[in-house]
């Protein structure tokens, strides 16, 4: 039987003389019992019971399905392929045909290579189906939760608010949404990075968690924002808890490295008892972070309450309306420019004109730019205001004829524009592409703006002036370190902030003040200009005090036609209602 398998190829054999043997031989195979191939053995083998063998040897169950092929003497009862217990086997009667041993080990190889392929597709299909299920476990969770923190989400929360609110219409009960936004989160994260700001997140939650002893339904509902709903609560009740997180997060310090930080978190307040009902859940956390904001911009650190008749929500509704007005007035041209002349005291003679911006409102009503300009700075949208104000002012110069090529502009810019690197490329395009020489605008910054950023505001400067622009430092005076500063930045004009022109004729310490500004101003080589001029002796006290220019309703009121060819008349100085 060997000479004859080892004939067809088959090479890899072992023998036993026993069934000892046989347990010595496939004890080697106990981790690898996949290599076996088949056993073929004599029901007369010595101390051998071929069952009991069978069950103790690796079986289908297991991905090993290792055939036996049993030589007899006396043919089987049923011809068929027999179970031997765990192990399938065959039973070949003596004497047989070498061809037909040949066969039965070729098909049981085969058999053996087929149900071990199957089994492994089976497992995999397990694994594959309980990967599947675990991803959907997931995906479940997530739906519900957030994946950092283990929070609810958004979603999740509005939806148990959603509840809530139609308890509430019926029972009353109240219900206290505490917003609470981590101060300055960004700034860890820029510095440290996105992995370190989610290990931080995590150690404010677990603070957080302690803090509130499991009460509420917490959530996160954005970057570094998170929302506690305090069900059937007090507000009493509620800013002791908020009180108690902010100390919580006052007290508590991240370590990286060798860095250490100091987080605090804003908190804002909503209760569902209110004098507007609450209909929806979003209205709920909208309240609570505007609350949230307010405690932000009052220092942070802190716990706000909202309140429909607390004055820092009126300012921030009116914020909101008027922000919707000044896009409105952006996309729909809504805006336009006037021009109010600045005079020379000594001539007469028109200087420049400063340019001032206006909006219409629905009603075709004029609105100064006080009303809007402040909202646009606190709302982020001053710089489109900038940007529109110079393509506007530069084309207008462009449009003039050419025997109004000496026309100049004084262009006001705000505090925002100074700080903003692309405001200077802006100037130099719109000048390029308008063929409007740059000696034709002054740009006029106020001192306070100056003092914002020394270094940003010196670097503006400059790169405006290598346009060939001038620069003017506004509202001089105002300020604490006005003379420093106008040793410092290289302007071409002071404009004198009118303060201390609108009494100048009835207080002598305004007449000190300004002369002290005026000789200051001609020692560094500045040109001064009055602002708020309205009447003649104090057109007269000026040019005596040696101002250079004059800017008032005396010599004009900012109109949108100012710029005709009747408007670049001479100021008589001496015979016109301007004279003292």
């Amino acid at each position: 039987m060997i000479e004859f398998l080892q004939a067809r190829g088959f090479n890899n054999l072992a023998v036993a003389a026993d069934g000892d043997q046989i347990h010595e031989i496939l004890r080697a195979y106990q981790h690898e019992p996949e290599l076996l191939g088949a056993v073929i053995i004599d029901e007369k083998l010595p101390c051998c019971q071929i069952e009991e063998l069978c069950q103790v040897l690796p079986h289908e169950d297991e991905g090993i399905f290792l055939p036996f092929i049993v030589l007899v003497d006396e043919p089987p009862k049923n011809k068929t392929l027999a179970s031997g217990g765990k192990c399938q086997f065959y039973e070949l009667v003596r004497p047989y045909l070498a061809t037909e041993l040949l066969m039965l080990v070729e098909f049981l190889l085969v058999l053996k290579d087929e149900r071990f392929l199957r089994y492994k597709q089976k497992e995999e299909l397990i694994s594959q189906l309980a990967a599947r299920k675990l991803l959907n476990a997931k995906l479940e969770y997530l739906v519900i939760h957030d994946d950092l923190t283990g929070l609810l989400n958004r979603r999740n929360l509005e939806q148990h608010l959603y509840m809530e609110l139609h308890e509430h219409a019926k029972s009353r009960q109240n219900g206290v949404l505490l917003f609470i936004d981590l101060d300055r989160f960004g700034l860890i994260n820029d510095l440290e990075g996105f992995a370190a700001a989610d290990g931080l997140l995590v150690e404010v939650v677990a603070v957080i968690k302690k803090a509130i002893q499991a009460k509420g339904l917490f959530a996160r509902v954005g970057s570094d924002e998170l929302c506690l709903y305090l069900e059937n609560s007090t507000l009493d009740n509620a800013m002791v808890i908020a009180e108690r997180i902010c100390k919580r997060l006052d007290e508590f310090r991240f370590t990286i490295d060798n860095a250490c930080y100091h987080i605090t978190a804003s908190i804002g307040i909503a209760s569902l008892k209110s004098s507007r009902i609450v209909k929806y859940p979003g209205e709920l956390i909208s309240r609570a972070h505007q609350a949230c904001s307010i405690a932000k911009n009052k220092g942070r650190n802190r716990v706000w309450l909202y309140c429909e008749d607390d004055q820092a929500f009126k300012e921030r509704q009116r914020d909101i309306h008027w922000m919707s007005l000044i896009r409105d007035a952006l996309l729909n041209d809504r805006f336009f420019l006037v021009f109010q002349p600045v005079v020379g005291l000594s001539d007469g003679e028109i200087s420049h004109y400063e340019v001032l911006i206006r909006m219409r409102g629905s009603d075709e009503h004029v609105i100064d730019p006080g009303e809007f300009i402040p909202v646009a700075e606190r709302m982020g949208l001053i710089y489109s205001i900038d940007a529109w104000v110079v393509d506007k002012a530069i084309d207008f110069l462009a449009s003039l004829p050419q025997e109004l090529s000496h026309v100049k502009l004084a262009i006001n810019l705000s505090c925002m524009a100074f700080q903003d690197d692309s405001i200077a490329a802006f100037i130099q395009q719109k000048l390029d592409t308008s063929w409007v020489g740059g000696d034709r605008l002054t740009f006029e910054i106020t001192e306070t703006a100056a003092v914002g950023n020394f270094e940003q505001t010196l670097s503006m400067i400059n790169q405006i002036r290598a346009l060939g622009c001038q620069i003017a430092l506004d509202d001089f005076g105002a300020g604490f370190c006005s003379f420093n500063y106008l040793k410092i930045f290289p302007v071409e004009y002071v404009k004198i902030d009118g303060l201390f022109i609108q009494n100048l004729v009835n207080d002598e310490t305004d007449q000190i003040l300004v002369r002290s500004m005026q000789q200051i101003a001609r020692k560094l080589g500045k040109k001064t200009i009055a602002e708020y001029v309205e009447c003649p002796r104090t057109i007269k006290i000026l040019k005596e005090i040696g101002i250079n220019y004059g800017q008032g309703h005396i010599f004009g009121k900012p109109n949108e036609q100012l710029l005709s060819r009747s408007a670049f008349r001479r100021h008589d100085l001496t015979k016109s209602r301007c004279a003292s």
